[in-house]
């Protein structure tokens, strides 16, 4: 078996490697991906305890929508990076000046102007990043078959899930229990290594010269489906689609796009529930300390507490072996779930079981509070009234949220690049990133709405971060009614998609 550089050169691979080929180019994507992925989750994992500080005396809604601002961008600006791509830099280029993007930006900015700022900042290079990184690690083993680029995308996902694993549980304890100075080198550090990793390992990639972006000719198709305008000329970059080309793909979108639309709305609910409300809910249940001891034997790690966040580690370390060695095996002895959609929609059922639970335990918990059955708890550098509920009562809904993300994420993946064309897989994948940004955009949307004088049900006077007189078990239902919709609009989906098809 050989291994081909970006320069065309054969060399010997080693033995062994899951990926069937280039093993140390694809090695490098995996833990390039993996390092950034720390970093990434450490930022969205605490950022809602971080300006809800005494630092920054944020309000927890106002927390809320910053959280959901941020992960949004990072969605939402993936086209951006993609046409950097396409036009200018090619994926690797694109890749190593979004890493110099993600460093440089400010680690602590006072005021909310200059805090979105960089919030912004951040999030164009994760999203460039994002946007780049996953195609062109499939660049990689592109020529190995479908195989291999099935376990290219299983490892990649897996490589996400190492970095989650080690944020929740390194980064997190160390800012909600140390210090967010100390918690915030651990992630520039990871940058730092990523992007050294990234350069060195530039022998062994395969890269690609950009080819054009096609925006344009997607936008000129469509203004002439509308108004049956000319035929334009062939664009002169070499390797780019020719006009047949470009209306084929047009029509691909215009199939594909009902179905990336109909993701809109779930997106809106499942970023909340991942990266806001659920943790600001675990901020008001009683935390333990980690580290007990008698009164003897005092530890001096005695008082650090269990960060709320690491119940997200269920995703990682339970659901996704489940997934891979029990559940999928199980699925396809039997054919159920047979696509992608199918499975999408399963996801979805998940999604909605889990709001409701939070929603349900909201209630049982705001309950306690109005019979005063509540105690301070310092998390982080803030003092919060928690219920006398452990937060383990939290554990269903994160479970539920996991499998949602499991049937729904990576089917979603699956379906974007298996239903694009050959010259449109990297833009459908950009879409796809881009919809996920909408959702949030939009969730956010919602939740400063409901935070408005003239509303109720997020409206928290009450000190910076408390949400003891905010109403969120409602808040956490109407979110289950938007759900409820997109459940049913992928079961019709789900049932209808392959009658759309020519």
């Amino acid at each position: 078996m050989t291994r081909t550089g970006h320069n065309g050169e054969q060399s010997p691979l080693l033995g062994g490697s899951p990926l069937k080929g280039r093993g140390m180019a694809c090695a490098a994507v995996l833990v390039v991906e993996g390092l950034e992925q720390a970093a990434f989750f450490s930022i969205t994992a605490n950022l809602v305890l971080y300006l809800t500080s005494s630092t920054f005396g944020w309000g927890g809604t106002q927390a809320s929508c910053a959280c959901l601002f941020f992960g949004g961008a990072s969605y939402l600006l993936s086209p951006v990076g993609g046409w950097l791509a396409d036009v200018y830099l090619g994926c690797y280029g694109t890749v190593a000046l979004s890493f110099l993007l993600y460093l440089l930006a400010p680690p602590e900015l006072y005021c909310a102007p200059t805090i979105y700022t960089g919030l912004l900042l951040v999030a164009l290079g994760v999203s460039s990043i994002r946007a780049n990184l996953t195609p062109f690690g499939a660049d990689q083993v592109r020529d190995q078959g479908g195989d291999a680029m099935r376990r290219f995308f299983n490892w990649f996902y897996w490589s996400i899930n190492v970095g989650a694993i080690f944020s929740l549980l390194l980064v997190t304890f160390v800012q909600q229990n140390i210090g967010f100075l100390a918690g915030y080198l651990i992630p520039v550090a990871c940058l730092a290594l990523a992007l050294l990793i990234f350069l060195l390992a530039t022998p062994t990639f395969i890269t690609k010269p950009p080819t054009g972006s096609q925006v344009s000719a997607m936008i000129k198709l469509a203004l002439q489906n509308c108004e049956g305008w000319g035929v334009w000329g062939v664009r002169a970059q070499p390797g780019a689609p020719s006009p047949e080309e470009d209306r084929a793909n047009f029509q691909v979108l215009a199939r594909i796009l009902p179905v990336m639309l109909a993701f809109i709305p779930h997106w809106m609910v499942y970023f909340q529930m991942q990266t806001t409300t659920y943790y600001l809910q675990g901020l008001h249940f009683h935390t333990p300390s980690i580290f007990q001891s008698g009164q003897d034997h005092p530890s001096t790690l005695q008082g650090y507490t269990f960060p709320d966040v690491w119940l997200l580690l269920a995703n990682v370390v339970v659901l996704v072996p489940l997934k891979d060695h029990v559940i999928d095996p199980f699925l396809a002895r039997r054919r159920l779930l047979t696509s992608a959609l199918k499975q999408m929609t399963l996801g979805m059922f998940f999604g909605l079981a889990s709001i409701l639970a939070a929603g349900i335990l909201e209630r049982e918990r705001l309950q306690g509070t109005r019979h005063n059955q509540t105690a301070p708890q310092v998390m982080g550098k803030g003092l919060y009234p928690t219920a006398v509920l452990p937060v383990w009562w939290q554990i269903p809904q994160y479970l539920l949220i996991g499998l949602s993300e499991l049937f729904t994420g990576i089917p979603g993946l699956e379906f974007a690049y298996t239903e694009a064309p050959e010259s449109m897989k990297g833009a459908i994948m950009g879409l796809f990133f881009f919809i996920s940004g909408v959702g949030s955009l939009l969730g956010s949307g919602l939740l400063t709405l409901l935070s408005l004088p003239t509303h109720s049900w997020m409206r928290c006077p009450e000190g910076y971060g408390s949400i003891n007189s905010c109403r969120v078990d409602n808040y956490f239902f109407l979110l289950a009614g938007i759900q409820s919709i997109t459940c049913l609009i992928f079961t019709w989906i789900s049932r209808r998609y392959r009658h759309w098809l020519p």
